[in-house]
């Protein structure tokens, strides 16, 4: 340590002793608190020390040395306003050479702070949330150490406790995160998953209130840390040595993608760190917790923002740990209905929930291309995103609605609001139902034309999904699932034992694999490219492109797939084929494990089948070259419209850009379906334009007749395709596409309604 950081951490340690005093004294709150800015003002040399607490919706001044005493109850600031209010708002340090010159400063005149330059405040926290604020000024322009505003955290965990204690007004409203509340009110979030859910809310860490924050014995506290980390690696370890895709299904699994920071001497340093300040070890991992929190609000990187949530969810199980509480709400069950609360989660963390109570998620943050989103989709559970504030609006038990058509969720809904929503729900359920009676149904258009409809997967269940829709087959079997859910490379023994359980169950209906994609927005933390992270993701480092820079991972896939299909036909799809040299060279992976098996008396499919899938819009002008060495082609429809358009499918702003129904999307298409004619292909539409109605009708409209869709959308689609005359909708599109209308969806759309059209 430096002659600075040793001070400090004196200096906090004398606070926690002369607190504790404090604290174990019979007086009340306010002297308490007129008291405690002494001692900082004392111990941090500090001209002014002022508390701020959040009363009535307000931050008011309840203490200070060095500003007026008259201000003091008279000084009050909203969330937001001014340094103190800004602080309290974001929870977030502020750290000032010169306070003036921050566009948030206000001058209060009450205060007599004129004289004062130099600025730092802390958040005082409870439960997330800020209930106070905690100021120190000086006369002389200057920033603080790093170790005083370390020692002004430490002190502010301090005052929480004796803000919780004392009975302040409105503390334990302000610390339960309105708790207290009790009228319906309706939240807006960004839906990422489709669909309507009804539940009681179930926190994903269930809160643990820390009851005590100054240590006793330093050294017992350390030891109780100590224990707590050598458990909680055990607990990863064992998770990693017993973590399988698929085994007594998904649900029994766990992710053991922290193992890095489990390990991590730096964190179990600052831990400790906090401990020699005088903290116990509860509050050494909330204090550290803290922290790390401050520095995601100020995160941009998509990626390094994941990794601070590993640590995060990490300090959590560690806290619960050493506070001997029990773990996850998955870990306890769930005993009816539930809308699981989050402020994100991990894929395996979503699987380990019993799939019959989880009806909903709702996620602070979270993307449309974060993993757990993925996994939630082919699960088919509702997911709304994006709703900051959820953790303090909701409590343990309140009933929830969730509406991803109205980018909403309803808390603690009114009697005539519940009884709607049911109704809703169970029109629905009937629209289902009908469609579920389709199941035997052929998907022929009212001209006599066949369409083929199949389905997206990824986990081993949803191929229960064929007999339930009567799907044709499963057109996009995305392999990468079993990697995003595990620890380390999924060795070839349990990648063949997945894809030959898949193919049983699928019978004699056809399964595309394609080989994993992963990389770019899909990180994984045993396979990373060294340097800097990257501005574009979804054109970077991902797919086929990492496969054959990592051929051993190729390798190893295209043995377990040759393998498990023994006897059967294989259909392999390579991702993100951008040139013909790239499927050429992924091929060739294949064809060497093939001849390896065959020299070894293997027992090997009876036919292996390769396919490409048309992401990248350059592929379209080679497919000439392409053509005669595919024996199918798949467009993705996700990646090719954000890369035709220019407009990334998971910024808000761009949504509106984002729309199927264009002329350009749809005129690239057809020029597709015309280009592969000469080829006996089989050309196949993949994502999520094929499963909506209005975007299907437009597809089979320029020509495509197969679909892979989700397991959901295989029931409307049939009905639509179903009340189709293709003939009429061909001349129509045709029509469209050469003199295109300012908005083709809504004449589209007007189009099929007055056919009679089946669009739901």
């Amino acid at each position: 340590m430096s002659e600075a950081q040793i001070n400090a951490t004196l200096a906090a340690r004398n606070i926690l002793t002369r607190l504790h005093d404090v604290m174990a004294a019979r007086t009340n709150a306010q002297a308490k608190l007129n008291q405690v800015v002494d001692i900082i003002g004392d111990s941090l040399n500090s001209e002014v020390c002022s508390i701020y607490l959040l009363r009535e919706g307000v931050l008011e001044l309840f203490a200070t040395r060095g500003l007026n005493q008259e201000a003091v109850h008279v000084t009050k600031l909203a969330l937001g306003q001014g340094l103190t209010g800004t602080i309290a708002k974001n929870v977030e340090t502020l750290n000032l050479a010169e306070a003036t010159a921050h566009p948030d400063f206000q001058y209060r005149p009450e205060t007599g702070e004129e004289k004062f330059h130099s600025f730092a405040g802390v958040p005082i926290v409870r439960m997330e949330r800020a209930v106070g604020v905690l100021c120190i000024q000086h006369v002389e322009p200057r920033r603080y150490l790093e170790v005083e505003i370390e020692a002004m955290q430490t002190v502010a965990m301090v005052l929480s406790e004796l803000i919780a204690n004392a009975g302040l007004v409105d503390a334990q409203a302000a610390l339960d995160g309105g708790a207290e509340r009790t009228h319906s009110q309706r939240e807006m979030g960004f839906p990422l998953v489709a669909g309507l859910a009804s539940g009681k809310a179930v926190f994903h860490q269930p809160r643990i209130t820390i009851e005590h924050v100054v240590a006793e014995d330093v050294e017992a506290e350390r030891q109780r840390v100590y224990s707590a980390f050598i458990k909680m690696r055990e607990q990863i370890d064992k998770m990693a040595s017993q973590a399988e895709f698929g085994k007594g299904g998904e649900h029994d699994e766990v992710l053991e993608t922290y193992k890095m920071f489990a390990y991590d001497e730096g964190w179990s340093r600052r831990i400790n760190e906090a401990i020699d300040s005088g903290l116990t070890a509860e509050a050494a991992i909330e204090r550290v917790q803290q922290r790390t929190r401050m520095r995601m609000r100020q995160i941009d990187d998509p990626l390094l923002a994941d990794r601070m949530h590993d640590l995060e969810d990490l300090s959590n199980r560690l806290l619960r740990i050493v506070s001997g509480q029990i773990g996850t709400a998955a870990q306890m069950g769930l005993r009816q209905d539930t809308i699981l609360i989050a402020r994100n989660l991990g894929p395996a963390e979503l699987l380990e929930y019993d799939r019959r109570r989880l009806k909903g998620v709702i996620l602070e943050e979270g993307s449309l291309t974060a993993h757990v989103t993925i996994v939630a989709r082919a699960m088919g559970i509702p997911v709304m995103g994006r709703m900051r504030n959820i953790l303090h609006q909701v409590r343990q038990d309140d009933h929830l609605l969730i509406d991803t058509n109205e980018n909403s969720v309803l808390i603690r809904p009114a009697p005539q609001v519940i009884e709607a929503f049911e109704a809703k729900f169970l029109r629905s359920r009937e629209k289902q139902a009908a469609y579920a009676a389709l199941r035997d149904v052929e998907p022929r258009t009212t001209d006599g034309t066949r369409i083929d409809v199949l389905i997206n997967a990824g986990l081993r269940d949803d191929i229960a999904h064929l007999a339930v829709t009567g799907a044709d087959g499963v057109g996009l079997f995305r392999t990468e699932f079993q990697f995003l859910v595990s620890a380390t490379l999924p060795q070839r023994e349990r990648q063949l034992r997945l894809y030959r359980d898949v193919l049983d169950a699928a019978g004699e209906k056809p399964v595309v694999f394609r080989t994993v994609d992963i990389g770019g927005d899909k990180s994984l933390p045993y396979l990373r490219e060294d340097g800097p992270g990257e501005e574009n993701p979804a054109m970077g480092w991902r797919a086929v492109r990492v496969a054959l820079e990592r051929d051993g991972l190729l390798k190893v896939q295209a043995r377990a797939l040759i393998e498990a299909a023994a006897g059967k036909t294989l259909n392999v799809m390579f991702p993100m084929i951008a040139e013909p040299w790239e499927f050429d060279a992924a091929r060739q992976v294949f064809d060497d494990q093939l001849a390896f098996l065959k020299g070894r008396k293997k027992l090997l499919p009876d036919r292996i089948r390769f396919g490409a899938m048309l992401e990248v819009p350059a592929l379209a002008e080679t497919l000439d070259i392409l053509g005669p060495k595919i024996d199918f082609l798949s467009i993705g429809t996700n990646d090719l419209t954000q890369f035709l358009l220019a407009a990334d499918r998971a910024h808000p702003k761009l949504a509106q850009r984002y729309d199927w129904i264009s002329p350009a999307i749809l005129r690239f298409i057809r020029r597709v379906v015309k280009a592969v004619e000469p080829y006996n292909i089989d050309l196949t539409v993949c994502g999520e334009m094929g499963g909506r109605q209005l975007e299907a009708l437009a597809l089979l409209a320029v020509g495509i007749r197969r679909l892979s869709i989700t397991p959901a959308a295989v029931g409307p689609i049939k009905a639509m395709v179903r009340s189709l005359d293709l003939q009429t909708a061909t001349a129509k599109m045709d029509e469209m596409l050469a003199y295109p209308p300012a908005n083709m969806r809504e004449v589209l759309q007007d189009w099929a309604i007055a056919q009679g059209m089946e669009l739901g």
